[in-house]
């Protein structure tokens, strides 16, 4: 590939080095869509028909397209197939789709999740187009009307979410929390309420998630009778901080579900009223804590530190004894569910790449769509989460089995009996 470089280093499309990142991974792409149809085609090498010709071969290559990547736009020649082969069950001909490059795809799935992070920078659309021309080398399929559609079916992506049927899906864990992000919502104090659940496989799925005015309880049970009229059943189980906006909710909507507060709310919440010479000592007196090796041993250290900080800060010694039952929930479920359980880590951990790449934004913006782009950035991530530990132990959790030092000490037959 001959290219003309300025005196400055620079060619036509950009940087010199930016086209060979470009021209190299257009190679690759091409030498993977070659291998995937090599495969295919020698897959199904026997296939012949009557005259003993083979029914699947190469027909050259499909009309060439540019496809939108984070090395910029590349245009792709894909190979095509002639499939002669017939479904018997419908009487049509069989078609090879391609799983690296489908036909509809104009964009790396990447592209799309940098797009709700510009807009949750500040970014509207038409800004799209300068600020990624520049990052990608070209606009191309990334107009602000693009950007506009995007925006629409989003949004209508996350009211679908919201009035999906949840009467298949039965979470047995839950944690909840009130993110503030600092984003495009109509009210200064309004936080993103978030729901995330442990289905009985283990696996982890985004229950719910919209606005709510200072995380009021007002806020929480009209999210959570939501999901209870959309079928939900009540989880085990719930993880929160200390907000009483949720728990007063969680009592008025799923009042049989169990509390547990979040240790590592908690932890802070003890700490900031501490003197700082005070708070490394106190720190591993709380680790001590839920770190124990059950609960009785646990029950001992929240003693052992209501005796060394209860005569010169009572009032932080209150803090645990006060919450002791909500914070050792834990310790009656699976010992290998334990570290999953005594934090909110889930959503936290979820949000902190978002919380990070967000900033104050001048004006109150669009509530709606910026919604939808934490919800599509929500969804991007979930397909990252990993199950809980032992997840056949999740659906024992449902049906009733009792743990005791975290081991299963009862089956669920015997419970039912």
């Amino acid at each position: 590939m001959l290219t003309v470089v300025n005196e400055d280093g620079t060619t036509p499309h950009g940087s010199l080095i930016d086209d060979i990142v470009r021209e190299g991974a257009r190679r690759m792409i091409a030498a993977a869509l070659e291998a995937e149809v090599n495969a295919y085609i020698s897959e199904l090498a026997d296939q012949r028909d009557d005259s003993g010709r083979r029914l699947v071969v190469r027909n050259g290559f499909h009309q060439p397209r540019n496809v939108t990547t984070a090395a910029g736009a590349i245009e792709v020649k894909a190979p095509r197939v002639n499939d002669k082969r017939v479904d018997e069950a419908t009487g049509e001909r069989k078609r090879f789709s391609s799983a690296i490059l489908p036909p509809w795809v104009r964009k790396s799935p990447k592209i799309s999740e940098v797009l709700p992070l510009l807009y949750l920078h500040g970014l509207s659309s038409g800004d799209f187009v300068p600020a990624l021309e520049q990052f990608l080398g070209s606009s191309a399929g990334l107009s602000a009307a693009t950007i506009t559609r995007l925006t629409a079916q989003w949004q209508a992506d996350h009211r679908a979410f919201m009035d999906r049927d949840l009467s298949a899906a039965d979470y047995i864990y839950v944690w909840a929390d009130g993110v503030h992000l600092r984003i495009r919502l109509e009210e200064a104090k309004a936080a993103v309420l978030v729901m995330v659940g442990v289905r009985a496989d283990g696996t982890k799925e985004l229950i719910a998630m919209t606005d709510g005015y200072r995380e009021s309880s007002e806020a929480w049970a009209a999210l959570m009778r939501d999901c209870a009229r959309r079928g939900m059943r009540a989880p085990v189980l719930a993880v929160g901080d200390g907000a009483l906006g949720f728990w007063n909710a969680l009592h008025e909507v799923f009042p049989e579900t169990r509390h547990q507060r979040c240790w590592v709310h908690k932890t802070a919440n003890v700490l900031d009223a501490l003197p700082k010479s005070a708070q490394p000592a106190a720190k591993r007196a709380l680790q001590e804590i839920y770190n124990a090796e059950d609960k009785e041993h646990a029950a001992r250290a929240i003693a052992a530190f209501a005796k060394q900080y209860g005569a010169k800060y009572p009032k932080v010694v209150k803090r645990i004894a006060d919450d002791e039952e909500e914070l050792l929930a834990f310790f009656d479920f699976p010992a290998e569910h334990w570290i999953h359980l005594r934090t909110t880590n889930p959503i936290e951990s979820t949000f902190a790449t978002v919380r990070l790449r967000t900033k104050v934004t001048k004006g109150a913006g669009n509530r709606a769509a910026a919604l939808a782009m934490v919800f599509k950035l929500i969804e991007s991530a979930q397909e990252r989460w990993r199950a809980v530990n032992a997840p056949h132990l999740v659906a024992l959790v449902r049906a009733g089995a009792r743990f005791e030092r975290g081991h299963l000490v009862e089956r669920p037959e015997a419970v039912a009996a």
